[in-house]
Formats: C-alpha cells, structure tokens, sequence
C-alpha cells in the first residue's frame, strides 16, 4: 500500500492517469450514490444550462420587467422578495438538491419534461403544479400540470460559476443562440 502511494505522488503521466481513473471510480461510485441517499434523489447536483432563471439586473429591476407575470398568477413583489433564489440562477451554477419535503409555491424545482434534460424552474402553482422559468416571457408547454411523479427534487443552495468547468466541452454543440453567458 505504501509503494502504491508513493507512485501516486510521483510526477508522471502514469501517476496522473491512475488518479484519474481513481477520482472517476470514487466520484461515480461513492460520493454521487452517498449524496443520492442523503438527498433522496436521483440527480442530488445539477448544473444550471441554461438562462430560463437568469435575473438580468437587481432584483428591484428585474421585478419592474416581470412581475406583471407573477401578479397576474397570484405572487405579489413582497412575497417573491422572501422566496429562496429571488435574484434567480445562473447559467454555470451547480445546484444541490433535495428530494425530501413537501413543495411550495416559489420553490426552484428540477423535474422531468417531454424535454431532453430536466427543467430548473420556479414552482408557480400548486394545484396543478405549474412551474416558470424567471427569465421566460411565459411558460412551456412541459411547465403545466406537472405530475409528482415527474419531480427530481428541489434546489436548496447553490454553487455559482463552478458548472462551467462540465458546460465548456458541450458548448460549442449547442446552437449558438444557446452559447456564452447570459446576456
């Protein structure tokens, strides 16, 4: 065991392949299962892709562009100032999630759509569950009547930046209305 220690910290490629491959097993077969259980779900850390939930500017701001939306469908500015994520998500933000709880108005919920990859959106009704992305002009066609059966979980921190290390190598295959930073 020494000797194998030791050949991890030498300064080789060899070394440096080996604790690679070491990281992946650990990462994909420890620490993402341990998570898993801990959270009670499936996908216990996410990496926001897209703008659906980017604030462009403060909150107060953003509010005078969109909250005509949010009024209209019940959520008044005080209490959308109180939610959790009310200055929205960035693209590039690793956020963690729950499954466990109940699911309120307001909460950021990621659940499965008749999209390729699950939505990160703002639960905006709960009977039926209906969901909005905060930077959208309205909702999808997958955000109405959401079954609870479709939910993953629900974000409860977040991570800024840090996801852009896994969005670099898919960014240059997405269409490129889709690429770069929120604008």
């Amino acid at each position: 065991m020494k000797r194998f220690w030791t050949f991890l910290k030498q300064d080789t490629w060899q070394s440096w392949l080996v604790s690679l491959v070491l990281a992946f097993v650990f990462i994909k077969f420890l620490f993402f299962p341990f998570l898993s259980w801990v959270f009670m779900t499936s996908l216990p850390l996410v990496v926001v892709e897209s703008c659906s939930m980017y604030h462009t500017s403060g909150f107060d701001s953003w509010w005078e562009s969109n909250g005509v939306w949010y009024e209209e469908h019940g959520i008044d500015k005080e209490e959308f100032s109180n939610l959790n994520f009310k200055n929205g998500l960035n693209k590039g933000d690793i956020i963690l999630v729950s499954g466990r709880g109940s699911y309120n108005q307001g909460d950021v919920l990621i659940f499965n759509s008749q999209y390729k990859y699950p939505l990160i959106h703002r639960l905006v009704r709960v009977e039926p569950y209906d969901t909005k992305g905060d930077n959208n002009f309205a909702q999808l066609p997958g955000e109405l009547n959401i079954e609870p059966e479709q939910f993953v979980g629900k974000a409860i921190a977040r991570v800024p930046g840090i996801g852009w290390i896994k969005l670099i190598f898919f960014e240059g295959s997405r269409d490129p209305s889709q690429r770069g930073f929120c604008k």
